[in-house]
């Protein structure tokens, strides 16, 4: 059949439409292109490209800000592959921020050189594009694109410092296991789609909601669910994380800790919701599932804060509690709420400016001093006392402790758990309630039990003496950003009600009570 006029005018608007939904991916797309161009110009050839990132990140953003502004969210787009909704919105939105506060911590250290920035950023603006694209994915067959194009930029990010043995073993590793959490992630989505007939998300819950977990739907989900695993590093997923940032450079790897869990939270949280969702009624999924998750979610933590204790070497120590710090974000899923959706996001939030400050100091010490292990960071507060106290902040913070943003994440995943163990206690099938309320004792216990690591670190900075007295040199550059984070960080956890409105909002996308 030949196309009519009518049928290409309706393309065009479709097609209209859909790029406007698509702006921000569409922004760092054409800085994808652009660092891969530029480089064709002999006048650039020796230019860093940072800024380059920066403008497109900032593009990026300042299009997701109007989309959030806007309010108003027209659903499916692109033959239904991807979906425009508050949820995604604010995904994106946090992904783009970690993105952008990685590339400004690059500029600050010096990693990468100029020679090799345009691939760098390449890579970084690529993975970026691949976890925006999980936040928003609603097909299963974009489900799996969208976690492949996060994962593979990261390989290679993994390896990039040239000549460094322990970053050729971290790229390894990470591709090994990101090879096989990738083959079972696609057998499962093969499994299910071959079940329901249809790979739309939408159309899998409510196969799920009228046929029920036989054991085609439960193998398919779960394998599934393997692959997002890998990517919030939960166990027994987790064996890649710590090897793999220490081998990375300090920035990689926060980028790895931060953006990868927010597109990875994005996509699961989108997937268990909207399971959820379709059920009449309310107790199915959190007790078919859920009891399931709840138990995967105390053993990342209980294993991240434990094996966190012995470490000397700061960025696997960051990593140890990268996989705690999932378990939290994993234990507001598991419940199904609105409520714990909503903290899930507000964690998520604050998650990107404590851990990527963190993240952002080791590398700072490792310019100065030459090492990121405990050694180089004892009596850092008489060598720079505005970095030590910077990285005590942010120390607190993912401990929990009031008044920061990182005491608020946290508060108010534990009072959604607290909520769903009363209500599954009154209503649920015996037991529900039960493992709710263990769950919150774990996650409880282990926080009092993460005070051990945190706070070594922040006594061997503030207490401890020196190896060395010279003073370590101040950059107002370096000096704005901290202050930048640290004020987030305060202002977030002394007034929580602006950012918790947008999360609330992003929750209800799906319905949930």
């Amino acid at each position: 059949m030949f196309p009519t006029l009518t049928s290409v005018q309706t393309l065009q608007t479709n097609i209209a439409h859909d790029l406007l939904m698509f702006l921000p991916e569409l922004a760092v797309i054409g800085g994808i292109l652009a660092l891969l161009l530029v480089r064709l110009a002999p006048v650039f050839d020796r230019v860093h490209l940072g800024g380059l990132a920066v403008v497109a990140l900032a593009v990026a953003l300042f299009a997701i800000g109007y989309q959030m502004g806007e309010g108003e969210w027209p659903g499916v787009y692109f033959g239904g592959m991807l979906t425009s909704d508050a949820w995604g919105g604010f995904v994106r939105l946090v992904v783009l921020v970690a993105a952008l506060v990685t590339v400004w911590l690059t500029l600050l250290t010096g990693i990468p050189d100029r020679d090799d920035s345009a691939d760098f950023y390449t890579l970084l603006l690529g993975g970026t594009l691949g976890m925006m694209l999980m936040a928003t994915a609603s097909h299963l067959m974009m489900v799996f694109i969208a976690v492949e194009m996060a994962s593979l930029p990261g390989y290679a990010l993994a390896g990039f410092l040239k000549g460094k043995r322990l970053g050729s073993e971290a790229a390894l590793k990470y591709v090994v296991y990101g090879a096989a959490a990738s083959g079972v992630m696609l057998y499962g989505i093969t499994l299910v789609a071959g079940t329901f007939g249809s790979g739309t998300l939408r159309e899998v819950a409510y196969g799920v909601a009228t046929r029920g977990f036989d054991l085609p739907v439960l193998a398919g989900l779960t394998f599934t669910l393997v692959g997002l695993g890998f990517k919030l590093a939960t166990v027994p997923f987790q064996f890649w994380c710590p090897d793999v940032f220490e081998g990375a450079a300090a920035e990689v790897a926060g980028f790895l800790s931060v953006a990868s869990k927010a597109g990875a939270i994005g996509l699961s949280g989108r997937l268990l919701l909207a399971l959820h969702a379709a059920h009449a009624d309310p107790w199915v999924l959190p007790t078919q599932i859920g009891v399931g998750l709840a138990v995967i979610a105390m053993l990342t933590i209980t294993f991240g804060n434990l094996a966190a204790f012995g470490q000397n070497n700061l960025k696997r120590l960051l990593a140890y509690s990268t996989i705690a710090h999932a378990g939290y974000m994993v234990m507001g899923l598991v419940i199904l709420t609105k409520l714990g959706a909503a903290a899930v996001l507000y964690y998520l939030a604050v998650y990107v400016a404590m851990n990527l400050g963190a993240f952002g100091v080791v590398a700072w010490v490792r310019n100065a001093t030459g090492s990121e292990d405990l050694a180089a960071f004892r009596g850092l507060a008489k060598r720079n006392p505005l970095v030590a106290v910077s990285m005590t902040v942010f120390l607190a913070s993912l401990l929990g402790l009031p008044p920061l943003a990182g005491f608020a994440g946290k508060f108010q995943v534990f009072a959604a758990v607290y909520d769903a163990a009363k209500e599954a206690t009154a209503a649920a099938p015996p037991g529900v309630g039960t493992v709710f309320y263990f769950l919150l004792a774990v996650g409880a216990i282990n926080t009092a039990l993460s005070a051990y690591y945190y706070l070594r670190v922040a006594r061997a900075m503030l207490l401890e003496e020196p190896a060395e007295a010279t003073p370590l040199p101040h950059r107002f550059r370096v000096t704005l950003v901290l202050v930048g984070l640290v004020a987030f960080l305060v202002a977030a956890g002394v007034v929580w009600e602006p950012l918790m409105v947008v999360t609330t909002r992003a929750a209800e996308t799906f319905s949930v009570t």
